[in-house]
């Protein structure tokens, strides 16, 4: 996947993190120490390489990594009479996290997600590892695979685009609309790094135009995104704090504007709780009176009820709901949903 649209080949950025999540699921599905040969051999981009020499400076690069990364690979004796011929392994008694007490309604919700992760940990490059396993007759332990989760989904069209020009330093230009606007006008930044707070994701960047640091939500981009330049064009400040950015823009402590909005009896509760008055307009609709601040993200919560509520005022998140309506359903048409 290139920097510039969803198709085409893997991007550098892909293929080392598919290596590197294959080497972790194959270090941590063996019982035993397996040594740089068996590794080579069952980590697919690992046997395409032309070169043993290529091999061993990927790997020990790969080693380096994994374990800045907290991840616990350790070095072990395969065989008292091969003292020379180290292995390598990760216990599960060290990567996994101890015991966690759930209720049971938390059980029922981590029982649906785990069906998700299963299925998903032994998808695409990951299955043909552990296939490549069985062969070799390496013994294994399956249940130190569960909750292994290879891909990460987003509903932001932006976000492979983004995620790519982060990872390799390069200049972006994209359309941008602020909450308080009615047009989006282009930016042009420096990405430094992606963040998830609150269940959305941000970019914090360098705003070439501002002179000046810049957060952005992923969700206000419109249109495509274009790069600009080569890879490697600047420098991620070493006192940078993306979480702390994120959190700042995100809680900006701005005052709360006001929505009408009617409610069909018997759903939107969410709603109804956070009402400041509430009433009966009929035997089929409620009146709620409520406040927001964020006005995308109240604007996509109420398109998630459909036709169960109407907003009434204002008329800017009408807009920004029926903006989303008619999005959700050319998607539909165009065989997306």
């Amino acid at each position: 996947m290139s920097s510039q649209s969803g198709g085409g080949a893997p991007s550098a950025a892909q293929t080392k993190t598919e290596r590197l999540l294959n080497l972790v699921l194959v270090l941590l599905y063996a019982r035993r120490p397996l040594s740089k040969a068996q590794i080579r051999q069952l980590v697919p981009q690992y046997g395409s390489n032309a070169s043993t020499e290529a091999f061993e400076r990927m790997f020990e690069r790969d080693k380096d990594e994994l374990r800045e990364l907290g991840i616990p690979l350790v070095t072990e004796d395969i065989d008292a009479l091969w003292e020379d011929e180290p292995g390598y392994r990760i216990h599960q008694r060290d990567y996994a996290l101890p015991d966690i007490e759930f209720e049971q309604d938390e059980l029922a919700v981590l029982g649906l997600a785990s069906r998700t992760w299963a299925q998903a940990s032994l998808a695409g490059p990951a299955a043909q590892a552990l296939r490549k396993l069985r062969a070799a007759g390496v013994e294994r332990d399956a249940d130190a695979l569960i909750g292994i989760e290879p891909r990460l989904r987003t509903t932001e069209p932006a976000f492979d685009a983004v995620k790519d020009a982060v990872l390799r330093r390069v200049r972006l230009r994209f359309d941008y609309r602020r909450p308080e606007a009615t047009e989006a006008s282009e930016r042009h930044v420096q990405p430094w790094s992606l963040v998830s707070w609150h269940g959305r994701w941000y970019l914090t960047a360098f705003d070439e135009d501002r002179e000046a640091p810049r957060v952005f939500r992923l969700s206000r981009i419109s249109g495509p995104v274009r790069t600009v330049g080569p890879a490697g064009a600047f420098e991620v400040p070493e006192d940078h704090q993306a979480e702390v950015m994120a959190r700042d823009a995100a809680d900006p402590g701005t005052r709360p504007s006001p929505a009408v909005l009617r409610i069909r009896g018997g759903t939107g509760h969410a709603l109804r709780r956070r009402a400041r008055t509430l009433g009966d307009v009929d035997d089929t609709w409620s009146l709620a009176d409520l406040d927001y601040t964020d006005l995308d993200g109240f604007a996509e919560e109420l398109a998630g009820y459909g036709a169960d509520v109407v907003v009434e005022q204002p008329a800017e998140l009408v807009e920004a709901v029926v903006a989303r309506l008619r999005g959700a359903r050319a998607a539909h048409e165009r065989g997306e949903a």
